[in-house]
């Protein structure tokens, strides 16, 4: 961790992991998770594959309409709240508290280590009307969602992704722009035991 609050996480491991079709085989949700940590060499790995820069520094490993990476990583941890940098590898300090409980309505969200926050900044959806606006962060969003439940299979996290959110709430705490959207949240962690 950095003198202001950030967290400079280890270089992600990209190589190893499951086959494909093995992921895709354990590939599920679940609502039942343990309160244990999630060690920063794993939460490095997670957020790679989720939506870090694949080969080249250019492209990311999820793919976005027009390749315009609109999508934000947010990560909620007990130690606070960051927005995930993909160039430099580490999470900046958002908010220095723990608000897990605010990023979903169920009771598993703040019992589990991590919620990561995708919030997508329209401003960088050009050519569409609103709704296809809308239709492309919703839908970037599912590809970057879907590479977090590979990586989770392949890892033996337990990942949902989850629409009951209070979006407004959220995007007050998170002091969101009005052209920053939360399309969905995903709650990640190790199986209940």
């Amino acid at each position: 961790m950095t003198a202001n609050g950030n967290i400079v996480l280890p270089a992600p491991q990209r190589e190893g992991g499951l086959p494909l079709m093995e992921a895709l085989m354990k590939r599920r949700s679940s609502r039942k998770f343990s309160d244990r940590e999630i060690d920063l060499q794993t939460l490095s790995d997670l957020l790679w594959a989720t939506f870090g820069f694949g080969g080249g520094g250019k492209r990311r490993t999820a793919p976005s309409s027009h390749n315009r990476q609109e999508t934000d990583l947010y990560v909620a941890l007990s130690s606070g709240t960051y927005v995930y940098d993909p160039a430099e590898n580490v999470l900046r300090l958002v908010l220095a508290e723990d608000i897990r409980a605010l990023t979903g309505m169920q009771d598993f969200v703040p019992i589990a280590p991590l919620n990561l926050v995708y919030v997508a900044d329209t401003s960088k959806i050009t050519g569409k009307d609103e709704r296809g606006t809308i239709e492309t962060a919703y839908v970037d969003t599912g590809f970057i969602s879907q590479n977090a439940y590979l990586f989770c299979a392949s890892a033996g996290l337990s990942t949902v992704t989850r629409a009951m959110i209070d979006k407004q709430a959220l995007a007050a705490k998170l002091s969101l722009r009005p052209e920053q959207v939360i399309t969905l949240a995903q709650t990640v962690g190790y199986p209940e035991e």
